[in-house]
């Protein structure tokens, strides 16, 4: 199967499923339960991205100057920094530890 066939596919797929939905009945989607599981989901799976580009490179486990970075994302979120001020702090710690030689 080559690249472009295997996109097409994948296409198709992706339309077939978003035709279907349109099908589920409202009340199906607006009920408590099933919109928790969307809610759920949604930070599952960003959740889950953010842990796959902080710590994957290529097929290995890297820890370097990105997990303290995102430490410090984390703990500026919990004590509710403004985003500019998350991005910028995370930046100028994996800035400085490579500056300093203490991370890749």
């Amino acid at each position: 199967m080559t690249l472009w066939t295997a996109v097409l596919l994948a296409s198709v797929i992706c339309l077939a499923l978003k035709a279907i939905g349109y099908l589920v009945p409202a009340r199906w989607v607006q009920a408590p339960r099933p919109a928790r599981i969307a809610d759920l989901l949604t930070v599952a799976l960003l959740a889950a991205l953010v842990a796959v580009q902080t710590l994957a490179q290529g097929q290995a486990l890297a820890v370097d100057a990105r997990v303290p970075a995102l430490l410090v994302a984390a703990g500026l979120l919990l004590v509710r920094a403004p985003f500019l001020v998350v991005v910028t702090g995370a930046a100028v710690v994996a800035a400085l530890l490579r500056l300093w030689g203490l991370a890749e």
